[in-house]
């Protein structure tokens, strides 16, 4: 677990830099960060939606865990939460909060190195792999809340359990590490991811919290192609 623990700490001490620099950034050096960090989400969802090794699969997954999503209102409980944590930390970022906490989530726990790298420690009891990660997303965390806010900092909890249940369950989840299962959960992921970079850049006000359904689904179907 000590790879997770500092993939935590790594998360919030970038994020607390992030916030102090933010102080002294002009309005319109914020706009041009959010604008190239859409672009970079953007190219990001792209590299890893074209992981994909079955594209029924994919698309299935994505059509189905967005309308689940959205009949079980998975982006307003979202929103509702980043409310009371606003109201909790006193946040003026309103509208940035949810956005950061969400972006950020999403970004330090989906794709291949954090299934591989959680798996890993599970398995071999090496952090390895997640110590560079932490590294990688502790210099990100600064990038996002100089430009998000406070929304940021909370997605250390998000990494906090997400990749702390995976290396408690790693003996259970070896599987996902083999093609047919990895390649497919890191495009949905890459899909979703792309989804936010949309919604960066003003493109259209999309909900991708709706679509965090697809991540497990997209596991059950190709559990039910890889039996039949």
């Amino acid at each position: 677990m000590i790879g997770v623990v500092v993939n935590t700490v790594l998360v919030i001490i970038g994020s607390l830099l992030g916030l102090f620099f933010k102080k002294g950034i002009p309005e319109n050096v914020k706009k041009s960060i959010m604008i190239g960090l859409g672009l970079f989400t953007c190219l990001l969802g792209i590299k890893l939606g074209l992981e994909m090794k079955n594209a029924i699969v994919v698309v299935l997954s994505i059509v189905t865990g967005g309308a689940l999503g959205q009949f079980i209102g998975i982006e307003e409980a979202i929103e509702r939460v980043g409310s009371k944590l606003k109201k909790l930390v006193a946040s003026h970022d309103q509208g940035l909060f949810a956005q950061g906490f969400v972006f950020a989530s999403l970004l330090f726990c989906i794709g291949p190195m954090t299934v591989l790298g959680c798996v890993q420690a599970g398995v071999e009891n090496n952090p390895e792999l997640l110590f560079v990660k932490s590294l990688m997303d502790g210099v990100a965390a600064i990038i996002l809340a100089s430009t998000f806010g406070l929304g940021v900092i909370f997605s250390a909890l998000t990494v906090l359990f997400f990749q702390g249940g995976l290396v408690l369950l790693a003996g259970q989840m070896d599987f996902l590490t083999t093609p047919q299962y990895l390649n497919d959960f890191t495009s949905v992921g890459g899909i979703i991811i792309f989804g936010i970079g949309i919604k960066l850049l003003g493109l259209k006000p999309i909900k991708n919290g709706n679509f965090l359904p697809a991540l497990i689904l997209v596991l059950l179907f190709t559990f039910i192609i890889e039996i039949i």
